[in-house]
């Protein structure tokens, strides 16, 4: 059993270990509540996540999700029935639009996932390895990054096929490098610490030092950088399945129904209107987070 004094100890220790962890985060909350757009913003996201959620549950026509139609019912306006009207089949696009979220936010998670994947270890090895493993991984990065993401992807895109998993798998393969760049500027500065140094001294294997004790410190720019891309991932996947490359008929994705919308343009500007808004808000909600999450983990800011 171990002695009373040494518990009291423990506990002592433990809590004073606690101690600067509570501060960050009072500290957190405190820049995030002096930033109003970003309170707006988070908002707005934790309300496009929860939609995404519960869509079938709170959408007033479940059925106009994929196979049922009601041509009786086209391109109706807005109305009490049909909050945002209805499109060529006779669908309400309050309930696509709602389905539309989980869509559009499911996939580009998982591209920002599969990019977050392929990007971070390489960076992490580039920038704590040898100059030449370094160097053969940043110039297989650098020939991905001299296209344009949006242009690779839509070849990679057309390459495969258009559907909507096709469509991330493009918009992952076009997006990883900007990681692997990021990652690998923070691990090359940070193999020159004296902790990575002792690490080495002691023995530690390489693949410890750069998994357990550089990777776990290059994470704070990149969930920054991960949620403003989530924002111009939503907008790529939009992009693409309005050039047919990505989600086909009948799913409610919304690049697809602006891209359909526009054939009824002068008599039902709802149609591509709606859609639209709905990409503009998901968009700026993931950019205005992403910004103010860089505030709040800049350090420069954190000791002000």
């Amino acid at each position: 059993m171990m002695p009373k004094g040494r518990s009291v100890l423990s506990r002592v220790i433990h809590l004073d270990a606690l101690l600067p962890r509570l501060h960050e985060f009072r500290l957190s909350l405190h820049l995030l509540n002096r930033n109003m757009l970003t309170r707006v913003a988070l908002i707005t996201a934790c309300v496009l996540i929860l939609v995404a959620l519960v869509a079938p549950w709170i959408a007033p026509y479940p059925g106009h999700f994929q196979a049922e139609t009601n041509p009786q019912d086209k391109l109706l306006p807005p109305s009490s029935r049909y909050f945002l009207g209805t499109d060529e089949l006779g669908r309400d696009l309050f309930s696509r639009i709602l389905y539309g979220t989980r869509i559009s936010l499911e996939t580009a998670l998982m591209a920002v996932g599969l990019s977050l994947l392929i990007g971070v270890p390489l960076g992490a090895i580039a920038g704590a390895s040898a100059w030449y493993i370094d160097e053969g991984i940043m110039r297989i990065t650098d020939i991905f990054l001299s296209f344009p993401s949006l242009l690779l992807a839509i070849a990679i895109a057309a390459l495969l096929g258009p559907s909507l998993q096709n469509a991330m798998l493009a918009i992952g393969i076009s997006w990883w490098p900007w990681y692997t760049r990021i990652v690998r500027g923070q691990a090359a500065s940070l193999k020159e610490r004296q902790f990575v140094k002792a690490a080495r001294a002691i023995g530690t294997p390489s693949r410890k030092i750069i998994f357990g004790h550089i990777l776990p410190n290059c994470i704070a720019p990149v969930i920054v950088q991960a949620s403003l891309d989530i924002g111009s991932v939503i907008l790529m996947i939009a992009s693409l399945s309005f050039l047919g490359l990505g989600a086909q008929p009948p799913s409610p994705e919304w690049g697809l129904m602006v891209s359909t919308g526009r054939n009824y343009i002068l008599t039902a500007w709802w149609y591509s209107l709606f859609p639209g808004a709905a990409i503009f808000l998901a968009v700026l909600a993931f950019n205005l987070l992403g910004d103010g999450l860089r505030e709040i983990l800049d350090p420069k800011t954190r000791q002000k």
